[in-house]
């Protein structure tokens, strides 16, 4: 379960089709969802990850709290075995069972995908492609299909479900030409709530007997 998180924050490589077109629909949703989002501060979401394998008959899955600050590149990650905490500049995965907490450099990258993004991923580096509208328990969602233009992602396809009222992001599923399949589901989302700056950096006082891996 540790690598579910691990392949959402890396730039996960593979080949892309490029039959998704930029179209003038989803250009115009996608703007609304980022100026509505990019008005708030620090947002707070619970949500549910899960990996999907129907051939190789896999299905973990895991629930969490995130901490995201709208512009800015820092973001806090809470599950049931690991947290994930970066300031912009260096990102801590501390790994519960093990005791571990290991550190790297953040990819800023237009390719990378991690947990500041997960609202705005589909602003660089993608073509999008408006697939229709889905109803399901009173709510209507908009469809939008993204495919990465680097053709060396390992990721084939994201499809984005969009909550047509609220315009934010309800899901993000990666698709992997594997089989695997990542869907990051947000249940709630609560912006501008109030958290300490220091959130968004590891304090190895807090955390007593932890073995601290520098990999930068």
């Amino acid at each position: 379960m540790k690598k579910i998180m691990v392949l959402l924050l890396v730039a996960i490589g593979f080949t892309v089709s490029l039959q998704a077109q930029t179209d003038a629909k989803a250009k115009s949703i996608l703007t609304q969802v980022s100026k509505k989002y990019r008005a708030y501060d620090i947002v707070k979401t619970e949500f549910v990850f899960s990996l999907d394998n129907q051939q190789a008959k896999i299905k973990e899955t895991q629930q969490g709290t995130l901490y995201v600050k709208a512009n800015a590149n820092k973001y806090k990650v809470v599950m049931k075995d690991q947290e994930l905490i970066s300031d912009g500049k260096s990102q801590w995965t501390y790994l519960k069972e093990d005791r571990e907490v290991q550190v790297t450099d953040v990819d800023n990258s237009s390719d990378a995908i991690n947990p500041a993004k997960i609202f705005t991923l589909y602003e660089q580096g993608f073509k999008y492609l408006y697939t229709g509208e889905s109803k399901i328990g009173g709510k209507v969602y908009q469809m939008i299909d993204l495919s990465p233009v680097d053709t060396k992602r390992s990721y084939f396809k994201i499809r984005l479900s969009i909550d047509k009222n609220a315009k934010q992001i309800a899901s993000a599923v990666i698709f992997e030409k594997s089989g695997n399949k990542y869907t990051y589901e947000i249940k709630s989302f609560v912006p501008n709530v109030k958290i300490a700056e220091s959130a968004f950096s590891f304090d190895t006082k807090k955390y007593p007997g932890v073995e601290v891996v520098d990999l930068r």
